[in-house]
């Protein structure tokens, strides 16, 4: 069903409607009065446009970023995978060539930058792409004060290349923020955090850092790959750019591999934008079209996921064999009062310590319906090990620092049926007591 404003374009004596999800007809019917019609709205014979509306999240996941096709009536922004675009010389193109803009590539960059709460949004081949025009936006003599518990990539990234660039980088925890106002120097141009961290799920005061970086004019970027915008919006908590691998949630079918930044600031975006030209960081229409279809359900799909983490965290919580259950729903733990005053949710990422670290590769095997994989956010719930996989090239120094043990495994929760992952895990929990009581009972044959 639906809903249609009817009114009278008093020129034409047509009666034109408008959807209230913004599709628009022209009913070549004279002598109706719309005022009879029932819904009856007179702008100074102007249409009203849907984007005058204050919408949801689920509505404008769907809706915004695309108006129907006149040419078509096509209701879903298509695939355009034309490379070059027709130029006239006395008109402005607003498509040249599919390094710098496509139109599929458009419609999801304003539907994320809308969800985001932001103005400009710019679509990257991966999330590192997306990484990488943050970074370059750094100059040779530039410091950089990022928090050490960031996604193994970034970290990685920073480590290997800020040297390189000539740029400062001091990698600290940015929950201290004393610790934070100690290490800004008068060159510091940006901080770099992520919050819920990888795979600690540690959580930063988003408006507390992003007071500090005001105050000192820095630039404040923002991770928002675990929490998705459903959850969290950092620029409506006052950061400058906003960073998601949309492989992730956004994309949510492990079908993708793509990126974005989003920021409200003219000149961030207008250099990123460039940056963007000159790197060929580009998605293809195709990765775009799918990254589309996956905003329009992202509200269920972190809705059911969230659900089946919160049940799944409950009783990880209390099982015998597991030491320390780390998910920012559990009202014990650390950051959790602060998560719920500057998100909507607590997001569907769970991490554990096993009680026995010898074990941890019998119960990462033992799991059949959780997936052996990195990545996560998608609708299938996956197993990671930090130490043997994402995490593994980090230095053993900070590491350990870090808190990522041999027996640390970090759980994405997917949108399977909560009775199924609980078995899963349950099974996979008993597979490594069985194993441990068998080795202690074993003699050796002669």
């Amino acid at each position: 069903s639906l809903a249609y404003f009817f009114f009278k374009d008093t020129a034409t004596t047509e009666i034109q409607t408008r959807s209230i999800v913004g599709s628009v007809r022209c009913v070549q019917e004279t002598g109706i009065n719309a005022e009879y019609m029932g819904l009856f709205i007179s702008m100074e014979n102007k249409i009203v446009h849907s984007h005058e509306f204050v919408r949801g999240f689920a509505t404008k996941a769907i809706h915004e970023g695309f108006e129907v096709d006149p040419a078509t009536g096509a209701v879903i922004a298509p695939i355009h995978v034309s490379s070059t675009y027709e130029v006239e010389l006395d008109t402005p193109p607003k498509f040249i060539y599919g390094r710098f803009d496509n139109p599929t590539r458009s419609c999801f960059e304003k539907t994320l930058a809308a969800l985001e709460k932001g103005k400009h949004c710019i679509a990257t081949s991966s999330g590192m792409a997306a990484f990488s025009l943050v970074f370059h936006l750094l100059k040779p003599g530039d410091h950089v004060v990022a928090n050490e518990d960031l996604y193994g990539g970034t970290t990685n990234y920073l480590l290997e290349l800020a040297k390189d660039h000539g740029v400062e980088l001091d990698c600290i925890d940015l929950r201290d923020l004393k610790a934070l106002e100690t290490h800004i120097k008068p060159n510091t141009k940006m901080v770099i955090g992520e919050s819920p961290t990888n795979p600690t799920l540690r959580i930063l005061d988003i408006p507390a850092i992003v007071a500090i970086c005001k105050a000192k004019k820095i630039t404040s970027m923002m991770d928002n790959t675990f929490m998705s915008p459903m959850l969290q919006n950092p620029l409506e908590l006052g950061a400058d750019i906003v960073m998601h691998s949309c492989t992730k949630y956004i994309g949510g079918h492990s079908d993708i591999i793509m990126g974005a930044v989003i920021t409200n600031d003219e000149e961030i975006y207008k250099k990123m934008k460039k940056y963007s030209g000159l790197l060929g960081c580009c998605p293809g229409p195709h990765d775009c079209f799918l990254a589309s279809r996956g905003l329009k359900t992202l509200h269920l799909r972190v809705e059911r996921a969230e659900q089946n983490a919160s049940k799944l965290a409950d009783i990880l919580a209390k099982h015998p064999k597991v030491k320390e259950t780390m998910y920012p729903g559990l009202p014990s733990f650390l950051g959790h009062d602060l998560l719920k005053k500057q998100a909507k949710g607590f997001g569907s990422m769970i991490t554990i310590r096993l009680e026995d670290a010898g074990k941890a590769a019998k119960f990462y095997n033992a799991l059949t319906l959780f997936g052996h994989a990195v990545s996560l956010g998608g609708v299938e719930s996956l197993v990671s090990f930090p130490t043997k996989i994402t995490h593994k090239s980090l230095p053993e120094a900070l590491k350990a620092k870090l808190g990522i043990s041999d027996n640390m495994m970090r759980l994405s929760i997917g949108i399977e049926d909560f009775d199924d992952l609980k078995d899963d895990l349950l099974k996979a929990l008993d597979a490594v007591q069985i194993i441990f009581l068998s080795h202690s009972f074993y003699i050796p044959q002669k």
